[in-house]
């Protein structure tokens, strides 16, 4: 059992930082090396010199970034190691979207497990969440509140199948929308799925990385206009913000978020992130010595582990002592 680094990851302006291997985790920033747990923008910036992330994740980066994507990929499977000073890295999925990675990091003799965003729900277009035991689990935290529990996904998309009407649904594009896809194919099969060409390109990239099962079709003003039957139409948020009154439509938008629930027409709490309860799950799973928390707030987890296991934010690099 080694020595837990208190600042074995720091926050720096650029992002999550590594001294001990020289890289960053996430950056927002352009830096010399990062290593990126998926492509949401929040996560996955464009400018970075090397990039070390999954293929699918490198492939949503170089779509949406282009030529400013970055200028080298070092393309990585799950489970395969590679070394960064002296550190040795290796990406297990995170089950948060296609290509979505934990990333496992062994320093010494001591395992830090950095998971990015993550969930332990079933999603049919991404790898399933991997779990091993860490010494230190550094953990998101956007909904970790003993408040917040996610319904069955299931159960909430199947709302839309007593909807006498066509049905709008804001979603965001990469990830989110293609998990809907799938599960409106599955659970509402009567409906057809239509798709804003803000969307369209990441189902055909979902597609060309072998999630094949969706069944869509491009936005057909004509369908939706003139049908006797009910469709649901997948937009990005400003698209939906845009119809806000759009009268063919039900209109809902599909997130954990509270906030965008409201002022629509029917709730949809579909989140693509770990509740209160998953995280009390996989801290179960992982029996870490001691909790680090990014991404949110960290302050119930520390009250629920007070006295068991020892929770803090990541270190700012102005705390670390030269």
């Amino acid at each position: 059992m080694g020595a837990i680094l208190p600042d074995f990851i720091v926050q720096r302006a650029e992002g999550y930082y590594c001294r001990y291997g020289d890289f960053f985790i996430d950056p927002i920033l352009p830096v010399h090396r990062a290593v990126i747990t998926h492509a949401h923008a929040d996560h996955a910036s464009r400018g970075q010199h090397t990039v070390y992330a999954t293929a699918p994740t490198v492939a949503f980066m170089r779509f949406r970034y282009r030529g400013e994507a970055g200028h080298a990929f070092v393309e990585t499977p799950y489970h395969q190691q590679f070394s960064l000073g002296g550190v040795v890295l290796r990406f297990i999925p995170a089950g948060h979207m296609l290509g979505s990675a934990q990333i496992v990091m062994a320093y010494g003799e001591t395992t830090y497990l950095f998971t990015g965003d993550y969930k332990l729900q079933h999603d049919d277009t991404c790898e399933p969440l991997e779990t091993l035991r860490a010494d230190v689990l550094i953990t998101e935290s956007t909904f970790a509140d003993p408040k917040v529990s996610h319904p069955d996904p299931v159960a909430e998309i199947s709302k839309i199948n007593g909807i006498p009407h066509h049905v709008l649904i804001g979603t965001y594009a990469l990830g989110k929308a293609q998990r809907l896809t799938s599960l409106l194919n599955r659970i509402c099969p009567d409906r057809r799925v239509f798709v804003h060409h803000g969307i369209l390109p990441f189902h055909r990239l979902y597609t060309a990385m072998g999630v094949s099962h969706l069944r869509y079709e491009p936005y057909n003003r004509r369908a939706l206009k003139n049908s006797l039957n009910h469709h649901v139409y997948l937009v990005p948020p400003m698209a939906f913000n845009s119809y806000y009154r759009a009268t063919p439509f039900v209109r809902v938008f599909a997130s954990g978020w509270e906030h965008l629930q409201r002022n629509n027409d029917l709730s949809l709490y579909i989140s693509d992130h770990v509740d209160w309860n998953d995280i009390l799950d996989y801290v179960g799973r992982v029996s870490p010595r001691e909790i680090w928390t990014v991404h949110g707030d960290g302050r119930h987890l520390a009250s629920f582990f007070a006295g068991v296991i020892p929770v803090r934010r990541i270190l700012d690099q102005q705390q670390v002592i030269p």
